[in-house]
């Protein structure tokens, strides 16, 4: 067993023994040596704390039972109704939870399994994917962004591009890249059959039955660049052909949890991300300026929206503000499926959905703008969208991102 050898001192007045290195090898590493006290780099300021964290209404350890959507209903008679409460759920949460989703239970069963199963690999396994490269097709790491990071947050991971050509480069060990890219192929179709019932929220449903009819001038505005507008069958293309990242989380069990997060607030930078949990709570969304803990239901994916797709509503659906709380209990598993459209389109708002009483306000962004943001930024600034909001815009109440 690798020994602490530097010592670091707490503002309490206890001591650590902390190697600097021993910091990227991550919090599973910590646990499994036997660590008793959060080590100072974990450590948050006091008013950054979890029950600290300052909202204009005091911290809620309520919880909130998200809208539901069950999704086999789309295909009945119910279908009005459930694309009206897709888009409630849109505007007013940012966040729903999908049932009769149409992925197995021992589909779903055996990649919670699986993932437990490689982080509790002996750390020389583990380290054979560790990277600082955000670019690697597989890359373990720890925190949010261990480059940039001033305080750490308590969380392992394992990101994995979802892509023909990078699953080969996926863990082997054991059957992890079998279930894994399965579970990737199920949940992208999922994405592209839930996107389409969101693009008929958004008032793409005549375009299904019409042809392609060209472009005002008002539509197609001033695009230096040459990028045109999507219609619906140019979108429904790059929702098909779209980026899909896999995050698999481990949140092991935190000495002291009210000291530090197991990730800090943030939102997603894609169109959907589809969270698959195990039965350990930690989920918390910003709803009405409160945090508020999602509780897991069975069998269901917790679906959020992201940057992207506020962006391209112009604001009408919400990617909202979430972090996960670390616990002394038990370790938790998740399984984050990052969805956007394809890593060069550019994502702009729907002409549309502009007009003189909703005026573009986001700038037309790329995934390189959000890496270049994520690569120049620490854990405590992790709010891509208010970087594309259009500075001479003034929001109205009515859109403000929490509501």
């Amino acid at each position: 067993m690798v020994m602490f050898q530097e010592r670091t001192m707490r503002n309490d007045g206890s001591a650590e023994s902390l190697k600097s290195q021993e910091h990227n090898k991550g919090v599973k590493h910590l646990c499994d040596m036997g660590i008793t006290k959060v080590p100072q780099k974990y450590v948050l300021p006091a008013l950054e704390r979890p029950n600290n964290s300052i909202t204009s209404k005091p911290y809620d350890v309520t919880n909130l039972k998200l809208p539901v959507i069950d999704f086999a209903q789309l295909h009945g008679p119910k279908h009005e109704q459930v694309i009206t409460s897709l888009a409630h759920a849109c505007q007013n949460y940012g966040f729903f939870q999908v049932i009769n989703h149409g992925i197995s239970s021992d589909v779903t069963s055996k990649m919670i399994d699986v993932a437990r199963r490689f982080f509790e690999l002996p750390l020389k396994e583990r380290e054979k994917y560790m990277s600082t490269d955000i670019h690697s097709l597989v890359r373990y790491g720890t925190s949010f962004n261990q480059m940039k990071d001033g305080v750490f947050c308590w969380r392992d991971f394992l990101k994995l591009i979802c892509t023909p050509d990078a699953h080969s480069h996926w863990p082997s060990c054991p059957d992890f890249r079998e279930i894994g890219v399965g579970y990737a192929i199920e949940t992208k179709l999922l994405f592209q059959m839930l996107m389409e019932a969101i693009l008929e929220s958004l008032g793409f449903g005549a375009a299904k039955t019409h042809n392609k009819t060209p472009k005002t001038k008002q539509e197609s505005g001033n695009d230096n660049q040459g990028n045109r507008e999507e219609d619906y069958e140019d979108i429904k293309k790059d929702i098909e052909d779209g980026s899909q990242l896999m995050v698999v989380n481990c949140y092991p069990p935190c000495p002291e949890p009210e000291l530090t997060f197991g990730m800090p607030p943030h939102s997603d930078y894609g169109f959907l991300t589809l969270l698959l949990q195990d039965e350990v709570e930690g989920l918390q969304i910003l709803h009405k300026d409160r945090w508020v803990t999602i509780e897991p239901h069975p069998q269901s994916f917790v679906v959020n929206i992201g940057d992207h797709l506020e962006i391209f509503s112009n604001g009408r659906y919400k990617s909202v503000m979430h972090r996960v709380l670390a616990n002394s209990r038990k370790s938790r598993i998740s399984v984050a499926s990052l969805h956007s459209l394809p890593f060069t389109t550019m994502i702009r708002p729907w002409p549309n959905l502009i007009n003189e009483e909703n005026p573009k306000r986001y700038k037309d962004t790329d995934f390189s703008d959000f890496v270049q943001y994520i690569t120049t930024c620490d854990s405590k600034h992790k709010n891509f969208l208010e970087s594309r909001k259009m500075t001479h815009i003034i929001p109205n109440e009515s859109l403000s991102q929490h509501n």
